[in-house]
């Protein structure tokens, strides 16, 4: 009986600690020094032994512990913020998502707080610390890929993390998107539908943005598949602006002059390949049909309107929150969709 007992409450020890978040006395036993040299060394290093200061950071380091700025009675004050992490706030699409994450959040008395990454794994790390440092209720990130230590520090923190606008991988604990190559395939199979078979793909960035890089793979892919000769992927190394748009399309009429078809990677750059085209006098979709990612506002009143797909960002917004709600309400509860598929939809317009 007593055999019995002790194993159950094990487990249940085990599963308590599995919940909880990585502490200053964990570090303090894994370094083998007092909690307080722990507290000492991540105020002052200096003031710890040099021995003593490389076991803590060993510690620190193998645990993924990130020390918790908010004390006392504030700490209930941090559990109503959610850390929300996306590459770029001048993007439109992630705006639409947060303004309706935030307006599902804050009807339930949770604060944002938000943060930008310009798509570079090393600052979205440091913007995860920060964010676990004030010990949140919840992380959002954006995408499905970060540094390795990124998912380390996210995993042993133990708190609600959901990763929005991509999906087809594993996540760190939860996600909420769509599949990118999907989205290509999906631009060049409409061309294709349309009788274009000289298909260009125009994009910015795709060496740090990873879901514009997968939606030009899929596009890629689908018009190979589907018979176009001619099948390329151009890449511009700046912001995907309207300019870019521009300069994109002329090297795209350089290297396939009897291109007929052209998908970008967003809106904005389509808009510039409109304007180029009207200043060059080629004819859309007479002579080059067009499509674009995202349906910006602009997309419907542009002359010719702009055929576009559109990622659902609202509901992404609105799903991430429930999510995030559900696990602060039954903390311990599994949620047997941890992964949503909001997938997209194609808007044909004029340009194609």
């Amino acid at each position: 009986m007593d055999s019995g007992g002790g194993t159950i409450q094990t487990r249940a020890t085990r599963k308590r600690r599995k919940m909880q978040r990585v502490t200053m006395m964990d570090v303090a036993k894994l370094a083998q020094v007092s909690p307080s040299t722990v507290s000492l060394y991540l105020r002052k290093p200096d003031a710890v032994s040099p021995a003593a200061g490389q076991d803590i950071a060993r510690a620190i380091d193998t645990l993924g512990y990130v020390p918790n700025l908010v004390a006392g009675g504030l700490a209930a004050a941090s559990s109503r913020v959610v850390s929300i992490i996306v590459p770029s706030i001048r993007n439109a699409f992630f705006a639409e998502t947060v303004s309706t994450l935030q307006s599902a959040l804050a009807a339930e008395g949770l604060q944002v707080l938000l943060g930008h990454s310009e798509y570079g794994e090393g600052q979205e790390e440091a913007l995860v610390r920060t964010a676990l440092s004030w010990a949140p209720a919840a992380v959002v990130l954006t995408g499905l890929n970060h540094s390795p230590e990124t998912r380390k520090l996210l995993k042993a923190s133990r708190v609600p993390v959901v990763e929005m606008w991509e999906i087809g991988g594993e996540p760190i604990d939860m996600a909420v998107g769509f599949s990118h190559p999907q989205v290509g395939a999906s631009a060049a199979g409409h061309l294709l539908s349309k009788g274009r078979r000289n298909l260009v793909f125009l994009g910015a960035r795709m060496d740090e943005d990873r879901r514009a890089a997968q939606r030009a793979s899929g596009f890629a892919e689908a018009g190979k598949g589907g018979g176009a000769p001619i099948c390329e992927i151009i890449n511009h190394p700046g912001a995907a602006t309207v300019e870019a748009g521009a300069l994109l399309l002329n090297r795209a009429l350089q290297q396939a002059p009897d291109l007929d078809g052209i998908a970008c990677s967003n809106d904005l750059i389509a808009l510039g390949v409109l304007f180029e085209c009207q200043r060059r006098g080629i004819a859309i979709p007479e002579r080059v049909a067009l499509i674009g990612f995202g349906d910006l506002d602009f997309s419907t009143s542009c002359v010719p309107s702009l055929t576009t797909i559109r990622p659902s960002g609202d509901l992404i917004g609105k799903e991430v929150a429930r999510l995030i709600l559900a696990r602060i309400q039954e903390p311990h509860a599994e949620d047997a969709r941890r992964v949503i598929d909001t997938s997209h939809v194609l808007i044909e317009r004029r340009s194609t």
